[in-house]
This record gives C-alpha cells, sequence and structure tokens, in this order.
C-alpha cells in the first residue's frame, strides 16, 4: 500500500521505480481531523486541502482506500492492518517523524522538486564558509537543469539577473494592469460537501477556522491546474516582469500566475511549469525578463526555501537573533481588516482575509515589515503564515518568514534585514495616495505607522546594522535624525494598537 500525503496529489507521486509505488499497487490517502484541531487554519486553505484530496480519491476510484479519522497514525492502522507502507518523503519534519516512527513505513525519497536533497547537500557543503545566497544556488540549478542556457555555460541574454528590469513601480494612474484575468475554477458537488463538512465542524465547536471560505479560487484537480498554468502562459506571463514588485489596490493578481497552491499541493511538477515558461521565450511568444522573473520564483526561490529548510535542521525554526518575543495581537490573528487605518495594511490584511492570497511583496514587505518592526516573535510569525495562506506549507514559511522576513537566523540567507519605511511603499504601489498617514512623515498626527517603524528598528538594532554593507548607510541617516526620541515615544505609546 503507497500513502499519499495530502500535498502530494499530481501523477509524479505515482510514477513506479525504485522510489515509489508499484504499478498497481494500493493507494491510502488519509484526511486526519487532528490536523485542523490543532491550530487555527484559514478556512478557505482548510476548504483547498479537503476538496483537493477528495477530488483526488475520487479519481483514484476503487484504487484507493479513503479514510477518514482522528490521526493519520489512527488512519493507517485502520486502513494498512499491519501491511507495509511505503509513502514519499514527507514536506514538514513533523510528518517525517511520524512516518519514521511506524516501523511498517518505507519512506523514499521527496518528488515534486527539482533538486534532490543529496546533491543540495554536496553543492552547500562544498562552498565551506561562503553564505549559501539564493543567486549562486539559481545560477548551479540553471546549469544543471539547463534553464535558460544560451551556448555553453553563458545565460540566455548575457545575464543572469533580470531584476533591473523587473522591478518598476506600478504605471502611473493606472487602477489595474489592464490583462486577462487569471483562471477560476467552477466548484462542484464536493466543494459543496466540503464546506458543508467544514460548517458542521465548526459548529459542533470541534474546529475553529479564521477568514472567508468561497467562491474557491485555486485548482483542486490536475486538469484545473494545468488549466490554470495556460492561461497564465497564453495571456499573463508576458506581463509578469516589469510589475511582478508592484502593488495596486484594486488589482490584487496584477500579472502573477497564481499557481503556488497548485505546485505545493503537487498538482503540477515544477519542472513542467518551467520549461513550459521557457517555451514561451524559445518560441517569441514571451519576453525573456518575464520568463526569467518566473523562472527565478520557482527553480530559484522555491527550491532554494525547500532545500535550506531541510539542509538548516529543525533547530533553525526556533532562530530568534534580534531577541524579538512580542506576541500578535488580537486584532493581526482574527484578520481584523476593518480596525486598522493604514491603507496599505488594511487592504493586504482584507484580501488575506478574503482569499487567504496576496502576492510575495505584500507577504514581505508590509505584513512582514510590519512584524518585524514591531518586534513581535519570529516563531509566531511563521505560525500565522502557514495557517492563513493557501499555499502556505512549514517548508515554505521558516525560511521565508525566519531567514528573509523577519531576519531572525541573523543573516544565514540574506545580507540584509527587508523593511521599509512609507517611501518604499508610496514608490511601489497606489497605497499611499488616500491614506489618512503621510508616507514620509516620522513623528505628530498623520505619521507612517512604516516610516516610524523603520526608524524605531534601525534605533533597535543600530550595532548589527552599522556592521553590515548594506544597511550601514540607513545607521548614519539614523544619526542625522533630531527627532527619534519622539518617534520611539510616539511608537511605544501605539504598542500593538492596529495603526
Amino acid at each position: 500500500m503507497h500513502w499519499l500525503f495530502g500535498d502530494q496529489l499530481g501523477p509524479h507521486f505515482l510514477t513506479p521505480g525504485e522510489d515509489g509505488p508499484g504499478r498497481n499497487a494500493p493507494l491510502l490517502m488519509i484526511e486526519a481531523r487532528s490536523v485542523f484541531r490543532r491550530r487555527r487554519f484559514h478556512r478557505a486553505k482548510a476548504h483547498l486541502v479537503l476538496s483537493a484530496m477528495r477530488h483526488r480519491a475520487a479519481e483514484l476510484g476503487d484504487r484507493v482506500t479513503y479514510v477518514r479519522a482522528a490521526t493519520y497514525r489512527d488512519g493507517v492502522e485502520r486502513a494498512a492492518r499491519g501491511r507495509p507502507v511505503t509513502v514519499h518523503h514527507p514536506t514538514s519534519y513533523g510528518a517525517l517523524r511520524l512516518v519514521r516512527s511506524m516501523s511498517q513505513v518505507r519512506v523514499g525519497p521527496a518528488r515534486g522538486f527539482l533538486v534532490p536533497m543529496a546533491d543540495f547537500a554536496a553543492w552547500a557543503d562544498g562552498r565551506g564558509d561562503r553564505s549559501l545566497r539564493q543567486e549562486d544556488f539559481y545560477r548551479w540549478v540553471r546549469r544543471g537543469h539547463d534553464l535558460l542556457m544560451a551556448d555553453g555555460d553563458r545565460p540566455a541574454g548575457g545575464r543572469w539577473n533580470l531584476d533591473h528590469d523587473n522591478r518598476q513601480p506600478p504605471p502611473r494612474d493606472a487602477k489595474t494592469l489592464r490583462i486577462d484575468r487569471p483562471y477560476r475554477p467552477r466548484e462542484d458537488a464536493i466543494d459543496d460537501e466540503v464546506r458543508h463538512d467544514l460548517d458542521r465542524w465548526e459548529q459542533d465547536g470541534d474546529v475553529s477556522f479564521v477568514g472567508c471560505d468561497g467562491p474557491r479560487l485555486f485548482p483542486v484537480t490536475r486538469t484545473e491546474a494545468r488549466a490554470a498554468l495556460d492561461r497564465f502562459v497564453d495571456r499573463r506571463l508576458g506581463t509578469f516582469g516589469p510589475y511582478e514588485d508592484a502593488m495596486l489596490a484594486a488589482d490584487p493578481v496584477m500579472s502573477h500566475s497564481l499557481l503556488s497552491s497548485s505546485l505545493n499541493l503537487g498538482l503540477l511538477d515544477p519542472v513542467e511549469v518551467v520549461e513550459r515558461a521557457e517555451a514561451e521565450w524559445r518560441a517569441g511568444r514571451a519576453p525573456l525578463n518575464s520568463v526569467e522573473g518566473f523562472i527565478r520564483q520557482i527553480a530559484g526561490w522555491r527550491e532554494y526555501v525547500w532545500q535550506l529548510y531541510w539542509y538548516f535542521g529543525e533547530e533553525y525554526r526556533r532562530s530568534n537573533v534580534l531577541r524579538h518575543t512580542r506576541p500578535l495581537p488580537d486584532w493581526w490573528n482574527d484578520l481584523d481588516a476593518a480596525a486598522v487605518e493604514a491603507r496599505c495594511l488594511r487592504t493586504v490584511l482584507a484580501q488575506v482575509r478574503d482569499t487567504g492570497w496576496t502576492h510575495h511583496i505584500p507577504r514581505l514587505m508590509i505584513l512582514g515589515g510590519y512584524a518585524l518592526q514591531r518586534g513581535w516573535e519570529p516563531a509566531q510569525v511563521t505560525d500565522w503564515f502557514r495557517r492563513c495562506f493557501v499555499d502556505g506549507y512549514d517548508w515554505i514559511m521558516v525560511p521565508n518568514v525566519v531567514g528573509m522576513s523577519q531576519y531572525a537566523d541573523g543573516g544565514r540567507m540574506t545580507s540584509k534585514p527587508y523593511t521599509s519605511g512609507g517611501a518604499y511603499i508610496d514608490r511601489m504601489s497606489d497605497l499611499c495616495g488616500e491614506c489618512v498617514y503621510r508616507p514620509r512623515e516620522r513623528t505628530e498626527e498623520h505619521a507612517c505607522p512604516y516610516t516610524a517603524g523603520y526608524w524605531t528598528f534601525v534605533d533597535r538594532h543600530r550595532a548589527r546594522l552599522a556592521g553590515l554593507h548594506r544597511t550601514a548607510r540607513a545607521v548614519w541617516q539614523l544619526d542625522r535624525l533630531t527627532d527619534i526620541a519622539e518617534v520611539r515615544r510616539s511608537v511605544r505609546a501605539r504598542g500593538d494598537a492596529p495603526p
């Protein structure tokens, strides 16, 4: 019997071989209620995962035994009855400990990623004392998989990194990018069944969710995921690059692919996604900067955080070199966007509340930046991101939040903390124009919470930031502020009240 976790739903998890199930092996899927009892997940995420699992079980038919159990262990005992069980390497330390604790379960290598873990470990070990920067890893992956390469060892277009072309602010006075809308699926009877079950669980007091659910916005089947990939590549990939870091209040999706949840459920294989994008460029149907930016997100960043999650070890999640210990406030945990006056944060928090998704810049610079400036405990911030995003899993959020967003690892992943004042948000979005706060003001009634928060963050960690090449100038600028004491008092007075 071969066990499929709920993020192992694509055909590449059923390919026979030394590390896979037999061609006709019976399959096992377990819907464990304990997963939702432990944490307060976003309702749309719970719906997406359960709908995807039940749709996959319906496709597999009699070959699969689908068990609804209190726990995974209970499900295995009920279904396997002592028979040997195989499973592909799970995507979290908790799940890996579980399967390794069951003597009847044999764990095979991971699937759904470009680079085997052993290959990455050899690459990382071979770098000695050098940092494991994403740029170096990305170039290594592109060489190894012949992605966007010209003749020999040269990158297509002569440059590895086209970020200079891909970090433009949104078009002036534009409310949206005015491009074709992304693929959106249609719900069916299985979606209705899942929603009915979630309603019943909540009414019984068995579980508690946060956020809104419905209509479903993301694929739950391989067919839907392929349709979403086709629509993105055919109609949206060409405009992805220039504005991938830009934000518009009325256009939360911009040109983003919305494929992350499909990749992370295992409905799409990253190999097919990056090869499809590259084929568009080689056929002259998409510009190189857009294709490179998209491939960088998957073959570069997604693959990088997966590898670091396992390479750094489980203790990495407890990193907290900045010693941030403040708890997350209730308005944040409840996704209470209505309590927030700051337009950028209110807009993004509402997007998370209503859809369980927002793109990478709001996650990093608005949500993560605010948490970093306020000194919230990174482990709590990590857990919030994992629970509240439809594409959030432990392996993704631990490196992304601990290392990138909260700089809790002291620079093992990134060369500086990623946070900013309101000027960056104003430059990269239209979110500041109608706000009650002013992005360049640090004090008084209209002081921007991000601008004041940025300078208090720099002030609080002055010694560390002065020693970093990329942040030393910020400390130099801090020393020329004459009102920093007033900024400190203002931020302290507000505390963790919604801005």
